[in-house]
């Protein structure tokens, strides 16, 4: 897409062109993940979150009966770090292995390439599409997949909505604008009364989408979908967007296609939309509370048991940021949607 000078596009399609965009998106032409990127996720702090969310896995196929054939799907896996750790861990429980279709689903080539170098020699299927995905039972695992989805945003006025968008006076100077919007339509669209209540109302209708679209094939096939973002549970909406460059918080409008830009999950509004869906449940804790019940304290303590000090030291410290308040453990929320008949609720 090109920028012409005095452009006016909602803010939702100024986010997904400075992030996938096929020439300067952020996510299309830069590895993001660690010390030389611009953040760190939790797979690229420790294996022992990846070997966690391996035990649930395999533990939640157990619960749809152990089918002989199912699909897992990463979405958006970033450097495949956590893929190659899942592959190492399931290599421990064959008939787990062979029953399982290993897929990630990513949008950037760049990360693609990144993936496959990793995951060499590795039996997984890349996708551009969860549509063309089998018609069998389904676990979609998505890691900070939600939170790099483009958002809209509005505001309440004087009892009238607005939308934000971004107005570029060139390609190096944009601002913000608002417009007024029919609610009603927006509403119509998405099928679902997001304004009900509301003085700021911030969501992906693209997040909505996938939200549906997968919540449509576990209802019809089973399986779960188990979302580890960071995010808040509040009822009221609230202005989240921000932009990180180099660890540190950035300006949204500076420097577009070098930011990553993101947002903080509403975890109410997840729960409400897959709700009225019927026939589906939704389970909600936090990273520290499921990492705790999946035993990651435990497998810190038995790993650690041979190292020297400075090894000891590391494992703790990297187990620290995963579950400390202060850091990922209560900021980051765990959420699992699965059929209502499913009981299952181990790590919740």
């Amino acid at each position: 897409m090109k920028i012409k000078k005095n452009l006016k596009i909602p803010l939702d399609k100024f986010i997904d062109l400075s992030l996938y965009d096929k020439k300067f998106g952020y996510y299309m032409k830069k590895n993001p993940f660690g010390k030389k990127g611009d953040f760190i996720t939790a797979p690229n702090i420790s294996r022992l979150f990846s070997e966690m969310i391996a035990v649930w896995t395999i533990s939640f196929w157990r619960s749809l009966g152990s089918p002989k054939k199912f699909n897992l799907i990463e979405l958006g896996a970033g450097n495949g770090e956590m893929m190659k750790v899942l592959i190492e861990s399931f290599e421990n429980f064959p008939s787990f292995l062979n029953s399982c279709n290993l897929i990630i689903y990513e949008k950037s080539p760049l990360l693609i390439k990144i993936q496959k170098r990793k995951l060499l020699k590795k039996k997984v299927i890349w996708v551009s599409k969860i549509s063309k995905l089998k018609k069998i039972p389904s676990i979609f695992i998505a890691n900070e997949f939600f939170d790099a989805i483009a958002i809209k945003q509005f505001n309440k006025k004087s009892g009238l909505w607005f939308e934000r968008f971004v107005n570029f006076k060139d390609k190096k100077n944009a601002f913000f604008i608002e417009k007024k919007v029919d609610i009603k339509k927006i509403e119509k669209k998405i099928n679902f009364k997001i304004f009900q209540n509301q003085n700021f109302v911030e969501y992906s209708s693209l997040g909505l989408n996938y939200l549906e679209d997968i919540s449509k094939m576990i209802k019809k096939n089973t399986g779960g979908l188990l979302i580890i973002d960071y995010g808040y549970t509040n009822k009221k909406m609230k202005d989240t967007l921000q932009a990180v460059y180099s660890h540190k918080f950035a300006n949204i409008l500076n420097n577009i296609g070098n930011v990553d830009i993101t947002h903080r999950i509403n975890f109410n509004l997840f729960k409400s939309f897959t709700k009225k869906m019927g026939d589906l449940k939704n389970n909600l804790t936090t990273q520290k509370h499921f990492l705790i019940k999946m035993g990651i304290e435990q497998r810190a303590e038995m790993i650690s048991k041979n190292q020297n000090f400075l090894k000891k030291i590391d494992i703790y410290h990297r187990l620290k940021r995963l579950i400390d308040e202060k850091q990922m453990g209560t900021l980051f929320k765990v959420m699992l949607i699965k059929n209502k008949k499913n009981r299952f609720k181990l790590g919740f």
